[in-house]
């Protein structure tokens, strides 16, 4: 809880941080136009002392950050997408494909020389570091404000979206989303993959740390406080056993990504156990007592209020189609699925 080394790195708000391939170091991006390479372990704790190991100024302004998972490469965000090298103050490339502002932008984990990036114009955009141009493009409702690739399975990847929900797609077939992840009743302001890849944390404006199953549409986890404000930022451990968010009102928290895990250490005899109480959940999910149990949490009564009035409009829309299909003369009007009408127009 004390704080290593601080310094005054930009002027105006730090817009992104990212690791390089190596630990040792990371890069930050600000409002001032700059990109700084810095030490994570100075030689020196003197404020003083502090100096950053090189600076690049961009030409644009910038909106985010992130660094190659195995090459000295990075990419920015801001009114283009931008390739960089860490040993080059110009920079690689360029892309742009009708966006204003680009709001964030994602390296593959796995795929080493593929990238996502969200724009302000509703479009999520691929991009092939071996290509000159854009590879694809997509139009969703909203913007999507953040962008997660799953670490274990790098073909898919999940969007924190405006319109309140988490949407998860197969960059093979951006027809439509994989699932859409719902319980959230304000907009989705960043997403985190665990790990493992079989589960993935999301925070939002309603002041919510939720934690999904990659397969599910419901959450698992629902984490909140009385003083956590409006969560910006969530990110897993490296052993996916603790969630971290970043909230609004200047607090990193710590969760425990399995809310009934103890933190101790646990004996054979103990381990046992939660794998023989596991089994028996797994068992009786059917059951209507397991399944409250599983579905029911403790919420804010804003947020029921909230999810009771989503719920409503929700009921209401479905009757109106419903009425609209039985009364109608044509019978060509099929109904479509929620994951297809997610996507409003590809471009290719």
């Amino acid at each position: 809880r004390k704080c290593f080394w601080t310094v005054a790195a930009h002027n105006g708000f730090v817009r992104g941080v990212a690791p390089d391939q190596s630990g040792k170091t990371f890069y930050s991006c600000g409002d001032d136009k700059l990109i700084k390479q810095w030490a994570l372990e100075p030689n020196s704790l003197n404020l003083e002392d502090l100096t950053p190991i090189n600076t690049i100024v961009s030409p644009n302004s910038l909106t985010g950050i992130d660094h190659h998972w195995v090459d000295s490469q990075f990419a920015t965000s801001g009114d283009v997408v931008t390739i960089w090298d860490s040993a080059r103050s110009a920079s690689l490339h360029t892309y742009k494909w009708g966006a204003d502002s680009i709001l964030c932008v994602k390296f593959n984990p796995a795929e080493a020389c593929l990238l996502a990036s969200s724009g302000s114009d509703r479009g999520v955009c691929l991009y092939d570091l071996r290509a000159p141009v854009p590879m694809r493009k997509f139009i969703l409702s909203m913007n999507s404000n953040k962008i997660a690739w799953n670490p274990q399975e790098p073909f898919n990847f999940v969007l924190a979206n405006e319109d309140h929900n988490v949407y998860s797609f197969d960059m093979r077939n951006l027809d439509k989303a994989l699932m859409v992840h719902k319980d959230h009743v304000g907009a989705v302001l960043d997403v985190c993959f665990s790990p493992t890849g079989r589960e993935f944390v999301s925070g939002g404006y309603d002041r919510m740390v939720r934690i999904f199953r990659t397969g599910q549409g419901r959450s698992r986890e629902a984490y909140h406080t009385k003083r956590m404000q409006r969560v910006f930022c969530v990110n897993y451990s490296s052993d996916a056993k603790y969630v971290l968010s970043g909230s609004d009102d200047t607090n990193v928290r710590v969760w425990k990504s399995e809310a009934s895990d103890s933190i101790a250490l646990q004996t054979g005899r103990e381990e046992r156990k939660k794998l023989y109480l596991n089994t028996l959940k797994k068992r009786f999910r059917h059951m209507p007592e397991l399944k409250r149990m599983d579905h029911e949490k403790k919420l804010p009564k804003a947020i029921k209020k909230a999810h009771s009035l989503l719920h409503t409009q929700r009921t209401s829309e479905r009757r109106k189609v419903d009425n609209r299909k039985r009364h109608s003369s044509s019978e060509g009007d099929v109904a479509q699925p929620e994951r297809k009408k997610a996507v409003l127009k590809q471009l290719l």
